[in-house]
């Protein structure tokens, strides 16, 4: 320490104020731009509650009925809104109701910051009531997390959390604070946002060579395809990646979580990939002969068997995570990076082209899929309603602008396919954990993030059962936030699965239901259900013309399957149409 620095240690010191472990920590968040908590109080986590009073015109804390419902709102204000999304529980059993959204926003990638109260640091590890280790149980499905026990831990502790969750590829991250560290005093002269840990480095050196190499390989290609997912939205890539693709000329797929980053009716859009995607891609995926990922990760319901997968092709993987880099499918060329970065250098080096006969091949495929699925699912002239036929009309009334939030089953494919996206982040949905019960607070917390865009929730008859009590949350914010609910009375993608694999054996999928409407309405909630096609755009209508809330019940074909389908174990390209 030399003589210039004691001039401003002693300023600091003299500016600082003492505050509360608690108090420093709602001064950070505000720091951080946090504008909405989401959470559920109790005894462990009191101090940070009793601190909070004396914040409520800054920072909006909305009260969840569970803390599974609070973590999926933080999840979807995060997606909807591009923030960071912030969580509040207690111990014990608070802490471990946080374990599911924990694991789906770290396989999806979503940035949040959890707070978690704890006992007394003096009784940790003695059972003491409402202890959990919730630092070893969380370990597995947080980016990082970290247990605080004295109070000047938190402002950095903190600066850290938010750094670690929003950079390189975004994640959830956790904080353990002990009542102790809540209710200590610490000199506090202000918080410092965390810039850089020496340990950590959230984006890996783009590598020049390697982006020379990848440009080489798409400009000799006559096939190329291109699957795009979330990196391309959580890079901000999307008028980047539209750039790449107009100039080369590629056709070009996505995952569930890329949807959106290029509007669904662009020329270059051919369609959605896996298992429940579009006919030409998945085809095709076993014809190109470049294959440019850019920000997806294989994963097995896009790849379907892997020793039958693109064994054709040259495997360009544009990724921010060198640890996906490899990991399902061999890569020919690896370009590390954000891509935000690395799509433009890409750019620069490829040739302009068209591919008009390769193009013209996901043309014929999509014809052919019209014809033997499109046709009956968005547009039936006699039977039942089907779930297809509630989202176009969805779409005609809503021009592709609204936020739609799928649960997950048959109607999240069905909203997945034919939803129409006009800008990125208006789809969000459990991808890789596939979580039931996602959708409902999810969509508050999209509402929150986003509260401009009309919010629709696109909801089975069994996942919404899973978190029905937020709509008590809805009560009590007034939040405006459209509920769609497909009710075909069964568990309705593990029963197709049962027709198609287990000869019709429907074991215990038939669920049964409450009156929607009614339960809605004891929530103050105004709804109405429909089951016949004269009425379902009417009542859309009325849905989205409603000042505040709605639920909307559409009775649909019970044993409606969802096609095109790639079976378990099956190649892509054995993609069946029926």
């Amino acid at each position: 320490m030399n003589s210039q620095t004691l001039p401003v240690l002693d300023t600091l010191i003299a500016e600082a104020r003492e505050v509360s472990g608690a108090e420093a920590l709602l001064q950070g968040l505000l720091a951080e731009g946090v504008d909405t908590i989401f959470g559920y109080p109790g005894g462990a986590i009191l101090p940070i509650y009793d601190a909070l009073y004396d914040f409520k015109e800054q920072l909006n804390h909305v009260l969840v009925r569970h803390e599974q419902g609070g973590i999926h709102a933080g999840q979807g204000y995060a997606r909807a809104s591009g923030k960071v999304g912030v969580v509040f529980a207690t111990s014990g059993p608070g802490a471990t109701n946080l374990v599911t959204g924990l694991a789906d926003a770290q396989i999806d990638s979503t940035p949040l910051v959890c707070i978690t109260g704890q006992v007394f640091a003096h009784l940790l590890g003695s059972d003491a009531f409402q202890e959990t280790d919730v630092i070893n149980i969380t370990a597995p499905v947080t980016k990082w997390n970290y247990q605080v026990t004295e109070a000047r831990e938190i402002p950095g502790i903190l600066a850290k959390a938010f750094y670690i969750a929003r950079s390189g590829r975004p994640g959830p991250v956790l904080i353990d604070i002990t009542k102790n560290a809540q209710l200590e005093k610490l000199p506090f002269a202000g918080y410092a946002p965390c810039t850089r840990i020496r340990s950590y480095r959230p984006a890996p050196v783009v590598r020049p060579a390697a982006v020379v190499q990848a440009a080489d390989l798409i400009n000799q290609a006559q096939r190329p395809l291109v699957l795009w997912g979330q990196g391309v939205v959580l890079g901000g890539a999307e008028r980047e990646f539209q750039a790449f693709i107009e100039k080369s000329g590629i056709p070009a797929a996505w995952t569930i979580l890329g949807a959106g980053a290029l509007a669904s009716d662009h020329p270059l859009n051919v369609g959605m990939l896996g298992m429940h995607g579009n006919y030409g891609p998945n085809v095709l995926t076993n014809e190109c002969d470049v294959l440019i990922a850019i920000g997806m990760r294989f994963d097995d319901r896009v790849t379907g068997r892997l020793d039958k997968y693109a064994k054709q092709a040259r495997i360009i993987h544009l990724d921010i995570d060198p640890t996906e880099i490899d990991k399902n499918v061999a890569t020919t060329v690896a370009v590390w990076g954000d891509c935000k970065q690395t799509i433009p250098l890409l750019t620069r080096l490829v040739a302009e082209r068209q591919h008009p006969a390769w193009r013209q091949r996901f043309a014929d495929c999509h014809a052919q899929e019209v014809d033997a699925v499109i046709k009956d699912a968005l547009f039936p002239a006699t039977g039942e309603l089907t779930m297809g036929e509630v989202i176009q009309q969805l779409n005609e009334l809503t021009h592709g602008e609204a936020i739609l939030v799928s649960d997950v089953g048959q109607h999240q494919m069905v909203t997945c396919r034919y939803g129409r996206l006009n800008g990125s982040r208006l789809h969000i949905t459990s991808g890789g954990l596939g979580t039931m019960g996602f959708a409902l607070p999810a969509a508050i917390g999209a509402k929150f993030g986003v509260p401009e865009r009309t919010v629709v929730a696109i909801i089975g008859d069994g996942g919404v059962q899973m978190t029905i009590q937020e709509l008590g949350t809805i009560m009590q914010t007034g939040i405006d936030v459209k509920i769609i609910i497909l009710n075909n009375q069964f568990l309705g993608m593990v029963r197709q699965w049962q027709e198609l694999f287990s000869d019709r054996r429907y074991s215990f999928v038939n669920i049964q239901s409450p009156d929607y409407v009614a339960v809605a309405k004891g929530y103050r909630i105004e709804g109405q259900r429909v089951a016949e096609r004269a009425d379902l755009r009417p009542a859309l209508e009325a849905m989205l013309a409603h000042p505040g809330s709605y639920m909307l019940e559409v009775m649909v074909a019970q044993e409606q399957n969802i096609f095109p389908m790639v079976p378990q174990g099956c190649s892509v390209s054995e993609i069946r149409l029926r």
